[in-house]
């Protein structure tokens, strides 16, 4: 089967973390060209082949690496085309990507600037594959689409997050289609960010939440996770792996089903599951009806496995034929955060690549 043709929904993508190891050295050249930066090559940083970060050293590869490279506004719009380019050439139609907001203080951009700055480049993306389309009819391949989730670090102060939640509603008519709960799991409690979760739930109509759940086992006790699930509401979940019996009750009994975002090679590679990909809670939850299973990277430069490669590493580790590939990849239609018109393009997109 040929999984890069097979037409796929990313939802749970990382900007910073989906930038590519070469588009990163790119802009490190033209940083040092200018003299604009001290890092060390990026090819060197991050060599080639490795993939093996755990949640020790994975949040400082962003907080004193990659956020201190990609730190103006040539740097965000050149690392986020190349991201988008890399998803469509990888045969995905449909992505929600996600962002923390930060102020770019060496472009003079806030927090909205910032988001600004990233819509626009999709914008200008989706323009450009239009056009081209419209001039050469004969090309079959199906467009990329692209949608933006504003992420709240759990690091983040109660105003913090209270201005992430309106940078969504500020910029929902644009293309912002949802919030997430992210950031390093380690750092302790949530119960301070719940204010600006019931907030988008409730004055922000439409607006997708997804949180980051049971990533680790610090990341939330039961009554935490419990809590989460009932008061802010969330469409999804990402990762779902130390979960507690009465958890796993919990979220294939939630009223209108949960989507959830499962990366294989990010928990794998991570060390965040034992057992290797056989041993992954995909096995356990994809027959789940109540669920709705959507494969996705995560941080596809970090971790080097496009989602073409995680089609194929379930229907290698777990059997699944060609009929049940094309199936996993269209139930995540019914849980994307946008509209109505987007699930019937992407329906039409797949009965064609399944004709």
């Amino acid at each position: 089967m040929d999984y890069v043709a097979l037409p796929k929904i990313e939802l749970h993508a990382h900007l910073s973390g989906s930038i590519s190891r070469q588009c990163l050295h790119e802009v490190w050249l033209m940083k040092k060209e200018a003299g604009e930066t001290d890092l060390a090559d990026p090819l060197v940083e991050m060599p080639d082949g490795k993939h093996d970060y755990n949640l020790n050293t994975f949040f400082p590869l962003f907080s004193s690496y990659i956020y201190h490279l990609v730190n103006d506004l040539p740097a965000l719009r050149h690392t986020t085309l190349s991201v988008l380019r890399d998803f469509a050439a990888d045969g995905v139609v449909y992505l929600e990507l996600r962002t923390t907001p930060r102020a770019l203080p060496r472009s003079g951009l806030s927090k909205a600037g910032y988001v600004e700055a990233i819509l626009a480049v999709i914008r200008e993306y989706e323009e450009s594959t239009s056009s081209s389309s419209s001039s050469s009819p004969a090309s079959t391949t199906p467009q990329l689409h692209t949608r933006l989730i504003l992420s709240v670090d759990r690091r983040n102060t109660p105003q913090e997050a209270a201005e992430v939640i309106d940078l969504a509603r500020r910029f929902q008519p644009q293309g912002v289609v949802g919030v997430d709960l992210c950031g390093d799991p380690l750092r302790g409690g949530v119960a301070a960010l719940q204010p600006a979760f019931e907030a988008a739930h409730h004055a922000v109509p439409g607006l997708g939440v997804t949180l980051h759940f049971g990533e680790a086992e610090a990341s939330g006790t039961d009554e935490e996770l419990l809590m989460m699930l009932r008061e802010w509401k969330p469409r999804r979940i990402g990762h779902v792996i130390h979960l507690s019996d009465a958890v796993k009750r919990e979220v294939a009994a939630y009223p209108g089903g949960l989507g959830l975002e499962l990366c294989l090679s990010c928990n794998v590679r991570a060390g965040m599951v034992s057992g290797g990909f056989e041993g992954h809670h995909f096995g356990e939850w994809w027959k789940v009806d109540e669920c709705t299973v959507v494969l996705c990277t995560d941080d596809v430069g970090v971790f080097g496995s496009p989602l073409s490669n995680e089609y194929r590493l379930v229907a290698e580790h777990f059997g699944l034929t060609e009929p049940q590939i094309r199936a996993l990849a269209r139930k995540g239609i019914e849980v994307i955060f946008a509209g109505p018109e987007e699930k019937q393009r992407l329906r039409e997109i797949m009965d064609v690549a399944a004709s």
